[in-house]
């Protein structure tokens, strides 16, 4: 029976996705390529792991100069991944795993090496007008060149037309024309193509250039828009809700809004016309920079500007992907700022962004990754993660364009990296296999192994994101007010449900004080990772001059000292985070007495049993933290004394029983652990 997941039709709401290249994930062939059937047997790996999304990355027929976002045929799966059947075989399996598949609409362009193109070369074809062609180069003038590395300019002669024809990435790849009425509809086929095999969703490729128009940029026009909402009505009249449509749209916030097509619903909200989700691409460098800075103020203005989106829609966000970290969305002082920072060696820098993976990204420190990866998954979006970041593989520089980031997936120290049998020379990209990243040091088998992994602890943060699930994919955001600027601070509520996540973002130990707040005052923070109960927010006490004034005021009329509330403090190790539950204490006292009584109940006369989350010691050393410690042990200690038989006053009740002292006579002491 499918999941609530599977039968949402705003699952994309709660996707936590995984990207990956289905040539880079395994190979079950030993030709020395990744393939639908490699993909298939790794789905345990990747229900394991946490995820629910798969996103793949070009998988059709192509000459593969361009990662395969060439395509020369939209309907044939290429030979080296499999077949068709192998597609729909790793697809069944997916959902049957209650896991949804998105994958690649290549809208912008095709190959040059596509049919569709080799016949348009004819002017005389009635596909010539499929594609954009001109005379001169002087068309289009204010339009920019993406590719700043390898092209300079978008117009290509084509010997055979004896005509320009324009594109906006490489020269091998001519845009398609959609001026044309019959190139928009074959679109549509393609699309349905996809959606009928049984695909979740598509990701429309580089949409923002879908149009040309004299006098402008030819990014985001009218025309683009319009079109994305066709194709969103299209999809609904033919699926109803349920099937997902992903903008790629590399736009500052207010060029990427119109994408969702807000328009107002009978109940005043407002809710989606286009696309249901897009991906937040200003948001990504600024947390890179917030980071370095060790100051909040740049993420924290892209965030109130990237707040406002429909009701139904979802930005998509991201640390890494197959692309270069890119630097378009952000000002020329601010580019110069994160190449200084995190490019340094001009090796890996490219067109305008740095090629790198996460972890090289961060320079391989723990702390900081685990800090990104926290604020991505609690950030207000579905969190994407790259293949094998949640391991922290590497990169290589000595691969072209951006293939240093695409390389094979380590699974294990043995040869290939466990991705292929294949002979090392066959392999479609070599692992990496020198340096801190090599297979040898960084692969699944491994960390498997290591409790302390970065796998591990991955996987303990999907883990707590899908216990939330709700709350971080569908709650409110609010941002906290703190007066350091070092640490961020937000609230998510979904229903009822809060959850504050508190984050330093400087590497050194920081002190925050969160504003007292009415609406919070008496909740209980309940840290997530360990269950720890912290104090509770908002707790009164008399402050300056005032105490003493207020003592004597309580000595002489019988009431208590004037009180204020308190904004509640936090101390944060470098680089550190909290994701705290706000619970109410009477809901704490009434979960607690519930577990009791479903344990006497399933076991009648046994001997009370303790959580134990952090170690025996935990319950008998004092700690700031109300509800644990010697409190939970003392608590339970009056009725099982009165009941033992060498208790000698029997039939007298016992009030209070306090642990005096406690010595340690393991230093493994076994318990029984409950997580």
């Amino acid at each position: 029976m499918a999941s609530d997941f599977m039968n949402d039709p705003r699952w994309y709401k709660d996707a936590v996705i995984y990207e990956l290249h289905v040539r880079s994930f395994f190979d079950a062939t030993d030709d020395g390529v990744g393939d639908f059937e490699g993909l298939r047997q790794k789905l345990p790996y990747l229900e394991s792991l946490g995820v629910n999304t798969l996103w793949l990355l070009p998988f059709l027929e192509s000459p593969l100069k361009d990662d395969g976002y060439d395509i020369s045929d939209y309907y044939s799966v290429l030979d080296m991944h499999g077949t068709l059947d192998d597609f729909q075989h790793f697809l069944d399996e997916a959902h049957e795993r209650d896991m949804r598949v998105i994958t690649e609409l290549v809208l912008n362009h095709t190959s040059d090496q596509h049919p569709w193109f080799r016949e348009a070369r004819d002017p005389q074809s009635d596909k010539h007008d499929w594609y954009v062609w001109s005379e001169t180069t002087e068309k289009y003038e204010d339009v920019r060149i993406i590719f700043t590395d390898t092209e300079h300019s978008n117009w290509n002669w084509d010997q055979k037309a004896g005509k320009y024809y324009w594109h906006r990435f490489f020269s091998h790849q001519p845009d398609l024309n959609y001026d044309n009425p019959a190139v928009r509809e074959k679109m549509k086929e393609v699309m349905f193509y996809w959606f009928d095999m049984g695909v979740d969703g598509l990701r429309l490729d580089a949409v923002p250039y879908l149009f040309e128009r004299e006098g402008t940029n030819s990014e985001n026009l009218p025309e683009t828009i319009d079109y994305v909402k066709e194709l969103r009505a299209a999809v609904d009249e033919r699926y109803g809700p349920g099937k997902v449509l992903l903008a790629e749209a590399n736009q500052w916030p207010e060029e990427t809004l119109p994408y969702f097509g807000a328009e107002e619903n009978g109940d005043g909200q407002a809710e989606s016309t286009g696309v249901q989700m897009a991906f937040n691409f200003p948001i990504m460098p600024r947390m890179y920079m917030a980071l370095r800075r060790e100051n909040r103020r740049p993420l924290v203005e892209m965030l109130e500007l990237t707040g406002e989106i429909p009701e139904d829609a979802q930005w998509a966000i991201f640390l890494r992907n197959h692309d270069e970290l890119t630097l378009e969305m952000v000002t020329d002082e601010e580019r110069d700022y994160m190449y200084h920072e995190y490019a340094a060696d001009r090796r890996f820098r490219i067109n305008v962004g740095i090629r790198r993976r996460l972890t090289p990204l961060l320079g391989g420190e723990r702390r900081r990754i685990e800090l990104m990866n926290a604020l991505l998954m609690s950030l207000k979006g579905s969190p994407i993660l790259y293949y094998g970041d949640e391991i922290g593989m590497g990169d290589d520089p000595f691969l072209g364009d951006r293939d240093g980031g695409r390389t094979p997936m380590q699974w294990s120290p043995d040869k290939n990296g466990g991705f292929s049998r294949a002979p090392h020379h066959r392999l479609f990209k070599p692992p990496i296999n020198r340096g801190p990243y090599s297979y040898e040091f960084v692969n699944v088998e491994d960390a498997e192994r290591d409790e302390h992994s970065l796998l591990h602890f991955t996987r303990r943060l999907l883990a707590l994101r899908n216990q939330h699930a709700q709350v971080f994919g569908r709650g409110t955001f609010e941002l906290v007010a703190v007066e350091n600027q070092a640490v961020l601070a937000f609230l998510r509520e979904y229903e009822g449900k809060q959850v504050l996540v508190v984050a330093n973002l400087s590497r050194y130990a920081q002190s925050a004080h969160l504003p007292a707040e009415e609406r919070l005052a008496g909740l209980v923070p309940v840290e997530l990772f360990g269950k720890t109960s912290f104090p509770p927010i908002g707790r009164e006490q008399p402050i300056g001059r005032e105490r003493e004034a207020g003592e004597r005021r309580q000595g002489e009329n019988g009431e208590g000292p004037e009180r204020h509330p308190e904004p509640y403090h936090l101390v944060l190790a470098p680089h550190g985070f909290y994701w705290f539950a706000l619970r109410s204490e009477q809901a704490l006292i009434e979960e607690a007495e519930r577990r009791r009584r479903v344990q006497q109940e399933e076991h009648p006369g046994a001997l009370p049993m303790l959580e134990v989350e952090d170690g025996v010691e935990n319950l008998l050393v004092p700690t700031m933290a109300r509800g644990r410690g010697p409190e939970r042990f003392e608590s339970l200690l009056p009725d099982y004394v009165s009941k033992q038989r060498w208790f000698g006053s029997k039939g007298t009740p016992i009030e209070r029983v306090s642990v005096e002292d406690a010595v340690r006579l393991q230093a493994e002491p076994k318990t029984r652990k409950s997580v």
